[in-house]
């Protein structure tokens, strides 16, 4: 799929799941707009939620509302000296999504700064990619060339939201959208009544040079960590890794070390306060390579759940990428894998693949071959063309959202 010419390019708005200033670099929205910044200009707008985090409701309300604040006093940066065509704006906002006059007063009060950002960046007629559903309030009423949605994630699946609500942007998004985004075949598949052909399944890539294969560094023996060293690196939330199923290595495993790496989203003591655990907390992007190479069993714990079941961890290719063997709980998207992984269905197979790595089982799968075409720059190549390509069927719309096809209304109707 060819890339528009230079006259025909348009530059983009994403309204980004994650915050620039305080979340994980490896996400997909953050690898993928800074390559697109190389060829057009991109305005990462941070994400706005999809509820207000509430004590009694939401693990360390505080602390993240804290992290929000001070994204919001950056309100307006270029944070990448070789990248001038990337801007990051944090949005003042006021998240309370209980009450609809509230929301529509938020929504018309970010996309007037949105607006205002993109007007001084000479954004026109933007490319406009909504990953968080809460944004679709915003973004249906700017003008744009199109809008697709970049289903990354199953959000009404997250218990803190109003899952009634969110069901319904999320909704909106599906049918009124110009294209949708997935990473997730499975999860394509399971909406394709909705979407019909304006489903695109775009896969996570891998920065290769970043995770390159090394030896093991000792970063973490010299931390006191006694091998073997199972690890996990990536953001400890609760809706998404299997806390019990951790607890389970510590506490059966007492001879291994399990190292976690990343930011959590609940207190870690019921995890550290076994001698054999370390966590280590949020650690740089840059880091992550050098501390991730030093495991002896990668694992990806993950819970049963909606949220699992529609997603593709952008880490099974950075642990594959640094030559580390991974022992995976099931999820459908590991179908596609499964000669590159050890696969547990249960509690008693997750401890035993681990055993097993250690004694020295190996995945069979040609991890050169897989990850060859992978990088991230591949996929933004995939990204702008299929933007390209729906922005020349769609064409420049004023506000009040995409026109729907008669198909489309029948399933909003349903």
């Amino acid at each position: 799929m060819p890339l528009a010419s230079d006259t025909d390019r348009r530059d983009i708005i994403c309204f980004c799941g994650q915050d620039w200033w305080y979340h994980n670099r490896a996400h997909s929205d953050f690898q993928l707009m800074t390559r697109a910044a190389k060829h057009r200009k991109v305005l990462l707008v941070n994400s706005i939620g999809m509820r207000m985090p509430m004590p009694g409701r939401s693990p360390l309300p505080f602390k993240r509302i804290w992290r929000k604040l001070k994204s919001m006093l950056r309100h307006v940066r270029r944070p990448l000296p070789d990248a001038p065509n990337y801007t990051v704006m944090t949005p003042v906002l006021f998240p309370f999504y209980g009450s609809e006059k509230a929301r529509a007063f938020n929504a018309r009060s970010i996309r007037r700064q949105v607006e205002r950002v993109a007007k001084k960046a000479g954004i026109v007629d933007p490319h406009i990619i909504v990953t968080v559903p809460t944004a679709w309030e915003v973004a249906r009423e700017m003008s744009r060339t199109s809008l697709v949605y970049n289903r990354s994630d199953k959000h009404s699946a997250f218990g803190e939201a109003d899952q009634g609500f969110i069901a319904q942007l999320e909704r909106d998004l599906l049918t009124q959208s110009d294209g949708v985004l997935y990473s997730s075949r499975a999860f394509l598949d399971s909406e394709r009544e909705l979407t019909g052909d304006r489903a695109h399944f775009l896969d996570h890539g891998v920065d290769t040079k970043h995770f390159a294969a090394r030896d093991r560094t000792n970063a973490l023996v010299e931390q006191s960590c006694k091998r073997p060293i199972v690890g996990f690196f990536g953001g400890l939330d609760d809706y998404v890794v299997d806390f019990d199923l951790l607890e389970r290595v510590a506490v059966e495993r007492p001879d291994y070390t399990l190292a976690l790496i990343g930011d959590a989203t609940l207190p870690m003591d019921r995890l550290t306060r076994h001698p054999n655990v370390v966590h280590l907390g949020f650690k740089p992007y840059a880091e992550i390579p050098h501390l991730g190479a030093d495991f002896d069993v990668s694992i990806m714990p993950w819970l049963d759940n909606d949220w699992i079941r529609s997603c593709n961890p952008i880490k099974l290719k950075e642990y594959l990428s640094l030559g580390q063997e991974v022992v995976t709980t099931y999820f459908p998207e590991v179908e596609h894998y499964r000669d590159y992984v050890h696969l547990a269905q249960n509690g008693d197979e997750f401890l035993q693949r681990i055993d097993e790595v250690v004694q020295g089982a190996r995945a069979p799968g040609d991890r050169d071959a897989l990850l060859g075409s992978a990088t991230w720059d591949d996929r933004t190549l995939e990204l702008l063309a299929i933007l390209d390509s729906i922005g020349a069927g769609a064409g420049p719309k004023g506000g009040g959202g995409p026109s729907s096809s008669p198909k489309e209304d029948a399933c909003a109707a349903s």
